[in-house]
Order: structure tokens, then sequence, then C-alpha cells
């Protein structure tokens, strides 16, 4: 089992705070699954915002911390390092238990599919062991220099 903190995280994914919302992966199977904790505080800046008196974790950004596991198990193969993981697409979301501050949202990743580097994986999330949200995302891996041209 492969276990991963912050730190070694930011050396696979290009996310940096406030964006990157994944503190620690407790099991990863490389381009195959992952499982990632997000530790939601008070202190986030989006709490701010969204909602002032009644803070809830906004749902892109549930949808934003699940894509990131399955981008770390994705990005983990030395040959796909220094790559980028891009949305191609969003199907099958549902939500249905708030995030909230003081809440540590457990997210589950899995590739369903990959065809070069376009893909599927889909993904959930829970809280105390109580579904939160899931989805199916299209991916595409892509290079620097593909995204400059």
């Amino acid at each position: 089992m492969i276990t991963l903190d912050v730190k070694q995280i930011q050396e696979i994914l290009p996310h940096r705070p406030p964006m990157l919302l994944v503190d620690r992966i407790i099991d990863l199977v490389p381009f195959k699954s992952g499982i990632g904790i997000k530790n939601v505080t008070f202190n986030e800046e989006f709490f701010r915002g969204h909602f002032p008196g009644n803070p809830i974790m906004p749902g892109v950004l549930i949808l934003e911390a699940m894509a990131q596991v399955g981008g770390i198990a994705m990005l983990y193969p030395e040959e796909n390092r220094g790559k980028i993981a891009l949305f191609g697409g969003i199907e099958n979301v549902k939500f249905k238990r708030q995030v909230v501050p003081g809440d540590q949202l457990v997210m589950k990743a899995e590739l369903m599919r990959v065809h070069g580097n376009y893909g599927r994986l889909h993904a959930e999330s829970f809280v105390d062991d109580q579904f939160a949200a899931q989805g199916d995302f299209i991916f595409a891996l892509k290079t620097n220099d593909e995204l400059n041209k």
C-alpha cells in the first residue's frame, strides 16, 4: 500500500493552495485507484463567501477534490510525471450530504477506462462513512508543451 503526505502530493500534482484539495493519500494503486483525505477547516478561503453564517463546501470543490485523487493515481507513474490531468467532462454527478467545517472528506477514485492519454474515472466521497458525492470524470493527460500550442 502506497501512502503520500502533502509534500509528496505536491511533487505529483501542479495544484497549490488554495486549489490543492487533498491533504493525504492513504491508499494508492498507481494508474488504478486512490483513496485520499481532505480535512475541511473553517479557515478555508471559500467559506468566507459560501455561505457566511452557514458554511458549506461548494459542490464544485468537492468534485475537484475527488478528481485530484484520481489525478494523483494517474500521474504517479514516472512516465506521467509533469503531465496535467484536464477535465473533458463530468457525468452522473450526485450530492447527498453537505460538507462543513470540521468534516474529514474521504475520497475514493478508480480508473474505469484508459485509452492512450484519455480516459474515465469514477469517484465517490464520504464523511463519517456517509455518502457525500459521486461523479464520473472524463480526462485527458497533457504535457505543458501541448497546453501551450
